[in-house]
């Protein structure tokens, strides 16, 4: 079983394999309970975001961990992948602009940045 940082990394490397923009990983521990990462990116489109969804649930399977729940599939512009650790929200770039998560967990430290 991997720890929390383990999965994190996976989970951004895997992303930025497939060409993921704007990665962006969160240590969340001191600031919620829902997770002790979030992993923040943008995709350049609905088919970019089903890519970067199945990457990152077949890299973390390979290394025996399943999400909790996916949530967002129909949706197209945001993708919720809940590793209980760490929750990975994959957006298009107007969503992400909307929702702003990187502002509204400005107090998190930003761990990774790319």
């Amino acid at each position: 079983m991997l720890n929390p940082n383990e999965v994190a990394d996976l989970i951004v490397n895997a992303l930025d394999s497939k060409k993921a923009r704007d990665i962006v990983m969160l240590r969340t521990t001191d600031v919620t309970v829902l997770a002790d990462y979030f992993v923040i990116c943008t995709a350049g489109s609905t088919t970019h975001i089903k890519t970067l969804t199945d990457e990152v649930g077949k890299v973390l399977a390979e290394n025996g961990e399943n999400p909790l729940r996916v949530e967002g599939h129909r949706s197209g512009g945001w993708v919720l992948i809940d590793y209980g650790c760490v929750i990975v929200h994959l957006f298009l770039s107007e969503m992400r602009e909307f929702y702003t998560l990187e502002r509204l967990w400005g107090d998190a430290e930003t761990i990774h940045n790319a």
